[in-house]
């Protein structure tokens, strides 16, 4: 009963977020907002593994974080920098 609850908590929290994700005035309101839709995503996901008594989808929720993680990292030095510290060869 206690993680039906938490799975129908975690709706209405992941509808925020990508409200915010669509309508944020900067840049970083909206990268702010896709990491806590994907945070709220490996909850879910917890949360779905722990009803079906399956331990598998604890590892795929731990997966997704380090991808949401990495990926929230390398879009923000994106926005940051221009582009990923490449250094490009100069034409002669």
């Amino acid at each position: 009963m206690m993680f039906e609850v938490a799975a129908v908590a975690l709706f209405p929290a992941m509808f925020l977020a990508l409200a915010r994700a669509i309508a944020g005035p900067t840049v970083y309101d909206r990268v702010l907002a896709v990491n806590t839709f994907g945070t709220f995503t490996v909850l879910m996901i917890a949360v779905l593994g722990f009803m079906t008594d399956q331990k598998d989808f604890i590892d795929i929720a731990l997966a997704y974080a380090l991808i949401n993680f990495i990926g929230t990292i390398a879009v923000l030095k994106f926005f940051a920098v221009g582009d990923f510290g490449y250094q490009q060869e100069s034409k002669k």
